[in-house]
């Protein structure tokens, strides 16, 4: 293998690399570290982080981008705290919930797709109006759920609910954006939307759908949420939208539109998000300190992965070239006798 191949290989497995150096550094500086049970809970907390994350990848493939999922989390489980305390049973308090994060995820496309509005700005206006709906339905009180909402955060055949849930997503996600016209068209209007305009696409109808689809994960993060916490307070969802960009970015998926995947990518990047902030408790760092932490290492390994993904885009280009200069030159030698 050449050194431009060899490098070509590192880049493109660039997040797995990462993920398991991290792992390799927090399991030497505290072997507690590295035990199943840990990692056990590093998949089953960082579920619903991924969920958002998910539904994430798909607005980022198109070059937008989503900071609402926090605020749809904070109103599904607002208006699931509302129904179980006036009695309502839980399959319909679920649903509602789950109806009502989703409609926040029409409007960004409403706004996005219809409007014209620059995502940045349209989420950042749900963002704040979301949390406002929150705000006013709960009146800021924290609810405490009722026991047989902590059903939803239990096991089936030895799987937990949130993991499987989120397996079932990441299945269903990967089926879609691979096998599926839509989900190939998603991919061709990040890359180049004028072109997907001139080529025929329904440009507004693929805006908006992953804005819709990004409203439905953040839902259903937020059910699983608030069934691991098993109460609501004004606090839920909050920052969670940072989280879930820097899982996708980190397992691949450019800002600009066009390129990453569900799997491997944004799943290893999710890990990776939890596993460094479990990481940060094991090694006893200061509360009030993780935060500030975490945020700097994903900052610095986005940072990363953004310089990884313009050498790489180099490479690939230089790559192509030399194949077409070797293809000309094959072509222009005689034929053997």
């Amino acid at each position: 293998m050449s050194r431009q191949r060899l490098t070509l290989t590192i880049l493109r497995n660039m997040p797995a690399i990462l993920f398991v150096l991290v792992f390799i550094l927090f399991s030497v500086l505290d072997p507690r570290f590295a035990t199943v049970t840990n990692f056990s809970n590093i998949v089953s907390t960082s579920a619903f982080v991924g969920l958002a994350a998910v539904g994430m990848t798909f607005v980022l493939l198109t070059g937008g981008i989503d900071l609402s999922v926090g605020a749809a989390m904070y109103i599904t489980g607002a208006v699931i705290g509302m129904l179980l305390q006036q009695g309502a049973p839980m399959l319909l308090a679920i649903t509602a919930g789950i109806v009502a994060g989703t409609l926040l995820g029409c409007v960004n496309a409403v706004l996005v797709a219809r409007v014209g509005l620059a995502p940045f700005i349209a989420t950042l206006v749900t963002l704040t109006a979301g949390r406002g709906v929150g705000l006013l339905l709960t009146e800021s009180r924290q609810f405490i759920l009722p026991q047989e909402m902590r059903y939803a955060a239990s096991s089936v055949l030895g799987i937990p609910l949130p993991v499987l849930v989120f397996g079932v997503v990441v299945v269903v996600a990967v089926a879609f954006l691979r096998y599926s016209a839509t989900g190939r068209q998603i991919y061709a209007l990040g890359n180049d939307a004028e072109a997907a305009r001139k080529a025929g696409l329904n440009t507004r109808r693929l805006t908006a759908s992953v804005y819709i689809i990004s409203g439905f994960c953040a839902s259903l993060a937020g059910v699983i949420l608030v069934s691991q916490q098993g109460s609501i307070s004004a606090g839920l969802g909050q920052g969670v939208e940072f989280k879930a960009i820097a899982a996708a970015v980190l397992g691949g998926t450019s800002l600009f539109g066009g390129v990453g995947k569900v799997f491997p990518g944004t799943v290893i990047g999710v890990l990776l998000v939890q596993m460094i902030s479990t990481g940060l408790v094991y090694l006893q760092v200061d509360l009030y300190l993780q935060e500030m932490v975490a945020a700097s290492v994903i900052f610095f390994a986005v940072v990363i992965d953004a310089q990884r993904t313009r050498i790489l885009g180099k490479l690939e280009r230089r790559n192509i070239r030399v194949e077409k200069g070797l293809g000309r030159e094959a072509a222009a030698l005689p034929a053997s006798p």
